[in-house]
């Protein structure tokens, strides 16, 4: 599992991140090799602004300083960066869609969350066919909104799981994949030093 650096410069780092390894470190010393802490051995400022699941590949994006990862996380958290996600589910699926069903954590299966229309908060996700194959759909995914989980639970949630998903999978799809088939493909936000506009794109590896 090796991660590759897409652009560097003195505010920023965009990085892809393999599958199965996670972002950050998690609880106990099995779970301290992160993308994070590989990129601290080159660039000790680097801090985490956003996240993917330790089973999702794809772009991510790190602050060398503190007046950047401020920027960066309030274009974050007024939904001002722009994110595209590439997956497989099992079955067919219509040609486009948008999911609006809020989430929450499920606090009788961690780490798992759920739907729930009465304590969860909005999550929306909207998702366009790309290709059709017979035994699954490839999908180009647009989040707007960060829910953690929020594409993998939202599509388990129309009966159209991730293939290779270990949390939210059927075993079928399980079986359809060596891996969790999501990536996070495209990354567009606005530089905080030069105030330029920039797109990133990251080729899907399944």
């Amino acid at each position: 599992m090796q991660h590759s650096i897409v652009d560097a410069d003195a505010w920023l780092l965009v990085v892809e991140k393999p599958s199965g390894l996670l972002c950050q470190p998690g609880r106990g010393a099995d779970k301290q090799d992160c993308l994070l802490a590989r990129l601290n051995q080159q660039w000790p400022a680097a801090r985490i602004v956003h996240r993917l699941d330790r089973d999702t590949s794809g772009l991510m994006l790190f602050a060398l300083d503190a007046d950047t990862h401020r920027q960066l996380s309030q274009q974050f958290a007024a939904r001002q960066v722009e994110k595209q996600y590439e997956a497989l589910v099992a079955g067919p699926v219509v040609a486009s869609g948008q999911i609006d069903a809020p989430l929450r954590k499920d606090l009788d299966h961690p780490p798992r969350h759920m739907v729930d229309a009465a304590l969860g908060k909005p999550a929306v996700t909207d998702w366009r066919v790309i290709e059709r194959l017979p035994d699954r759909t490839r999908l180009q995914l647009t989040p707007q909104t960060g829910r953690s989980h929020q594409l993998r639970v939202h599509l388990a949630h129309i009966g159209c799981p991730i293939l290779g998903d270990p949390l939210y999978a059927h075993a079928a799809a399980m079986q359809l994949s060596p891996r969790l088939a999501l990536h996070a493909t495209g990354l567009t936000f606005t530089h905080p030093a030069s105030g330029q506009r920039l797109a990133f794109r990251s080729d899907c590896p399944f």
